[in-house]
């Protein structure tokens, strides 16, 4: 009788150990929302851990595209503005950060080049700015003339409103218009 209760009380502790086996499985973890978000507050929480998270999320291509697409609609909001004014060496690393992709990346650097010219194209302040950019800096001015060629081409009534403007602040940008012309003749 004393074996019989031990062999059962043996193989119900070896059972007890086996039953409580852990076994993590991170798509069930990840599954429930309470689990993410005390997982994510766990990894925000910890800088390290937040960084070696950004650091994996870098090494992914599609992580990357996600980031950088976030990265974009932040800019587009004014939530970087906002949070880059609050802190001066946040975005000091913001502009190394973006000049080091954008020497990687040519397309990158071309479609944020776009974007910023058809943001600076919206306002009259920002024309005026670039306008004055493009006068002071003859790289930019050989690679801006075929675009703003183009872009006039195309919208006739906008090169149109922007001859009267200039005329009637600068009439003698007027006269040395007509004689470039008559120069190109």
């Amino acid at each position: 009788m004393k074996t019989i209760v031990k062999t059962l009380m043996i193989i119900g502790a070896v059972g007890t150990l086996f039953s409580c086996k852990s076994a993590f499985n991170a798509t069930e973890t990840m599954g429930a929302q309470a689990n993410r978000n005390a997982v994510y507050q766990e990894i925000i929480a910890n800088p390290s851990q937040l960084s070696e998270f950004i650091d994996l999320a870098q090494q992914d291509a599609g992580a990357r595209k996600i980031i950088m697409q976030n990265h974009m609609q932040m800019m587009e909001t004014g939530n970087m503005k906002m949070m880059m004014e609050k802190n001066p060496e946040m975005k000091e690393k913001m502009q190394s950060h973006m000049q080091m992709m954008m020497e990687k990346n040519p397309e990158m650097m071309q479609k944020m080049q776009s974007k910023m010219l058809d943001k600076m194209m919206e306002s009259e302040k920002g024309r005026k700015m670039l306008m004055d950019e493009i006068h002071n800096n003859e790289m930019m001015k050989k690679e801006m003339k075929p675009k703003m060629m183009e872009m006039m081409n195309d919208n006739p009534e906008m090169m149109e409103e922007m001859m009267q403007k200039m005329i009637e602040k600068n009439p003698e940008m007027m006269k040395k218009m007509k004689g470039k012309m008559k120069n190109e003749e």
